[in-house]
């Protein structure tokens, strides 16, 4: 089976540069916290990749509506502020922070990590 990815990123560029790394799985883009509920009720993907910082709805209130929908929802936030907004992204219920800029061995590892335990609950 393969796992289905979300990415929500309000920036086009580094959705973009998520999909080139991660080729390997089913994507699907979101580009603000209302579009991400709205795809996560609709698809139920395995892992979500979850931007902090957008605007009209940033991720830490994004992941707690989707926590709401599916309480296993396994949430990465993805920050360039992981000191500032690392702590307030994992209160809010996501499974770990990866602070930007990150390889795409760190994604491919994170996913790993969850994807067994996602794929377990389908």
């Amino acid at each position: 089976m393969s796992i289905r990815l979300m990415v929500v990123d309000d920036d086009d560029s580094i959705r973009e540069i998520i999909k080139v790394m991660l080729k390997d799985f089913e994507i699907i883009e979101a580009s603000n916290g209302f579009e991400a509920i709205k795809l996560y009720e609709r698809f139920h993907p395995e892992i979500v990749l979850m931007d902090v910082s957008m605007p009209q709805m940033d991720g830490v209130e994004a992941t707690k509506e989707i926590l709401k929908i599916d309480p296993k929802a396994v949430i990465i936030g993805l920050t360039a502020f992981a000191r500032s907004r690392g702590k307030e992204m994992l209160q809010s219920g996501a499974k770990e922070v990866v602070e930007k800029p990150f390889t795409r061995k760190m994604l491919k590892e994170i996913i790993e990590k969850y994807a067994s335990s996602a794929l377990a609950e389908t």
